[in-house]
Parts: structure tokens; sequence; C-alpha cells
């Protein structure tokens, strides 16, 4: 149970760093072998969309003011105002990846879990395009000022983030900083995001054959989900403070770090 708590402080904080939540999961589980015991290969997938619900939970806590005023304005007034702008812009950027994630995430999921190189060499290469991107592009445009063609934009960079490695959060924060979006607003849209992408994997994954893995492996998912909620709601507010005065060189380094210690372990091990 201590390595179950470790894979969820793992999702908490991996789902919101430009890190990689997915490839950490796998690293920690599949190469380190911290929880395999518990969590064979026919529960795998199916915790580690559990332990997004706990961050889907965390978000919907921390953002709870913010959807909340979308979700009213979006409905009452549609676009005319900013908040209501940004649920439906939020719906546009979630339609690509949702496409793409219905059709081919198991051919994705299959392929790439176990293929830890590719893996650990997507870690690297991200990590160096997020921060060459975000040094490169001046913090110019505010979160109430993004585009349509800007937030269509971004949710088609969340394709990528099927591939484990390259990560959800790096992909739109990394392509929100191209289009000249400021740091923090990066991160904040990055969040808001997330939260239907993981509802929609979580309610699939129910529908699918969830609900019986979850009765049959029931405390194995309430710590998961308890702890990567907790994680997940530190790591928000970490990375929302840490952005206003630092860039993503820390980031960068720790993807390259843990991407050769991958290759090392798996080559040499």
């Amino acid at each position: 149970m201590f390595e179950i708590i470790i894979l969820g402080i793992v999702q908490g904080i991996a789902e919101f760093l430009p890190i990689s939540s997915s490839a950490h999961l796998i690293i920690f589980r599949d190469v380190f072998g911290i929880g395999s015991r518990l969590i064979n290969e026919d529960i795998a997938m199916s915790f580690d969309i559990a332990l997004h619900l706990g961050t889907l939970l965390a978000i919907g806590i921390y953002f709870f003011k913010d959807f909340l005023k979308m979700l009213i304005s979006g409905f009452t007034k549609g676009v005319k105002e900013a908040e209501g702008r940004m649920l439906w812009y939020i719906v546009a950027a979630t339609i690509p990846a949702a496409i793409v994630g219905v059709l081919f995430e198991d051919i994705f999921e299959e392929f790439f879990r176990k293929q830890f190189i590719l893996i650990a060499l997507a870690l690297i290469l991200m990590g160096i395009l997020i921060y060459v991107v975000d040094k490169k592009m001046p913090n110019k445009k505010e979160l109430d000022k993004i585009t349509l063609k800007d937030a269509i934009l971004i949710g088609c960079s969340q394709v990528f983030a099927l591939i484990p490695g390259f990560s959800r959060s790096g992909t739109t924060i990394a392509a929100s900083r191209a289009l000249k979006i400021k740091k923090e607003d990066a991160a904040k849209f990055s969040f808001y995001l997330s939260a239907p992408v993981v509802l929609g994997s979580v309610c699939l994954f129910i529908i699918k054959d969830g609900f019986d893995l979850i009765v049959a492996n029931m405390w194995i998912f309430i710590v998961g989900v308890l702890v990567s909620f907790i994680a997940g709601l530190l790591c928000i507010n970490f990375l929302l403070r840490y952005l206003k005065k630092n860039d993503f060189k820390l980031f960068m380094i720790y993807r390259i770090i843990i991407g050769i210690i991958v290759i090392g372990w798996v080559l040499f091990m």
C-alpha cells in the first residue's frame, strides 16, 4: 500500500507539472517496479485512469469558482463575456483530442506503454522544446485575450499527449507559449483543458469495464485517488506561484535527467 501511495503522489505531481504523468506512472511501476506487485497488467491502465480521477477532483475544487462562472456565463450570455467565451473555447479545444483519443487511444497505449526508450526520448525532447519556446516567446497575451483559433491550436497539441512522455500539460503550455500567452495564463488554460479530457477518460473507463475492477480492488483505487487528489491540489498551487518568477528550465533539466536514467536502466539493468 505504501507503493500505491507513491504512485498516487507521482500522478498528483506529474499531471500538472509539465513532466508527463502517464510516462512517470509507467516508469515508476513497469521500469522501477514500484507497485508492480499489486498493479498487474490487467488493471494497470484502469488504475492509471482512476488516479486521474483524483487529479480531476483537484482541478474541480481549485477552480470551482472559475468553472461556475464559465458555465453560468456560457449558457446565459454565450460568447458576449470573457467567462462565456472561455467555456466554449475549452469545448472547441477539447474536440481534437477527444476524437483522436476515442479512435486511437488503445493503439497508442498498447504500443507505447512498453516502449521505454521512446518514452524517455519523448521526455527529453519535450523538455527541451518547452524551455526553448518559453525563452523565445514574450509574455504578451493574457488569458481573456486568446482567440478561438488559439484555443483550437492549443487543443490540437493535446493529441501528442497520447504518447507517454510528451505530457498533456507540457504540450498545451508549450503551444500556449508559442502563441505568446503569458506563462501563468498558459498553465491555467492547461489546467482548464485537463478537466473535460480527464472527465471523458474516466467516464469511458467506467462505462467499459471499470466498475467491476474498482469493486474488486476497492482499497487500491480509494487510496490512489485520495493521494493523487491531495498531491494535485498542492501541485496546482505550486506551479501557478512558481511561474510568476521562474521559467521552465528546472522542468527541462529534470526531464532530461529522468530520460537518461530510464535509458540507462533499460540498457544496462
